[in-house]
């Protein structure tokens, strides 16, 4: 059995096929792990939602930004921002088991006998495992319970933008949300900015990736991650990167986790490069 993670696939659904191929995924003896954002800005979301739903047990799936974002919008609670491209969910016959299956991914998954842990973005500096995990399963209880609607509401936005352990209500679980799906940059105190999209060298003074800064409570984990298309494949310090750019013309990478192999094919791209 191999166990394989792949990238932000954003709707790309033939580049997803594709890899599989390339992979030669099996389904009756192979696993594999998603960094979030199976939908938006590609053409085929509700294909990717499908495809991945269908693969059951088989699969691992956390949740991005974009994925939370097509959950507000279904809900009622954001509205439709001009480049969303998900339209096929909200319109397709299955949408509703569809979102439920969707509200149920979690914000964390952690393998402790592989050793590895699986978000979309990050863990701010002062996070451990266990906080990160309780972070998540606090976000999770939110997303599937009753309050998910009033959440959405208050989802957006960039603050708080430093963990304290008193933080509550809405702002408590916005920087959680923040974190998971949202991080590429804090200082060295672990104030975060969510601005600046580009590859390191280019920040703000002052600005790390998060997994630089030192002292980093969370630096004992092997940490899979997508949502940062322009630091691209990433391999070092126990970090991996796996979003590629599919959608800006890139490419969809796996990483096979049994011996750190990769594995890419080319996308056709439908945005950009740089747009969110």
């Amino acid at each position: 059995m191999s166990i394989y993670a792949i990238g932000d696939i954003q709707g790309c659904f033939d580049e997803l096929l594709a890899l599989f191929d390339a992979i030669q995924f099996s389904p009756e003896r192979d696993r594999v792990w998603f960094t979030g954002d199976l939908v938006n800005r590609g053409t085929q979301s509700v294909e990717v939602l499908r495809f991945v739903r269908d693969l059951g047990a088989r699969a691992v799936t956390v949740l991005g930004n974009h994925d939370l974002h097509l959950l507000a919008v279904a809900s009622g609670a954001a509205t439709l921002r001009p480049k969303d491209s998900f339209m096929d969910v909200l319109a397709a016959d299955d949408r509703e088991s569809l979102l439920d299956w969707l509200r149920q991914r979690p914000l964390l998954h952690h393998d402790a006998d592989l050793g590895y842990t699986l978000v979309h973005a990050g863990l701010p500096p002062q996070w451990d495992l266990a906080t990160a995990q309780a972070c998540a399963a606090e976000m999770e209880r939110v997303l599937r319970g009753g309050d998910a609607i009033a959440f959405f509401q208050e989802m957006y936005g960039a603050e708080p933008a430093r963990w304290r352990d008193e933080l509550q209500g809405w702002e408590r679980l916005r920087f959680i949300t923040n974190s998971l799906t949202r991080l590429r940059y804090c200082d060295a105190a672990g104030a975060m900015d969510l601005d600046y999209k580009g590859q390191p060298g280019a920040q703000a003074a002052g600005q790390l990736p998060w997994f630089e800064v030192a002292g980093r409570r969370s630096a004992d984990l092997k940490i899979i991650f997508g949502h940062w298309s322009t630091l691209g494949r990433y391999a070092s310090g126990g970090v991996y990167c796996l979003d590629t750019g599919c959608i800006w013309g890139g490419a969809l990478s796996a990483l096979r986790l049994d011996d750190a192999r990769w594995f890419s094919v080319a996308c056709k791209g439908v945005c950009a490069p740089g747009e969110d």
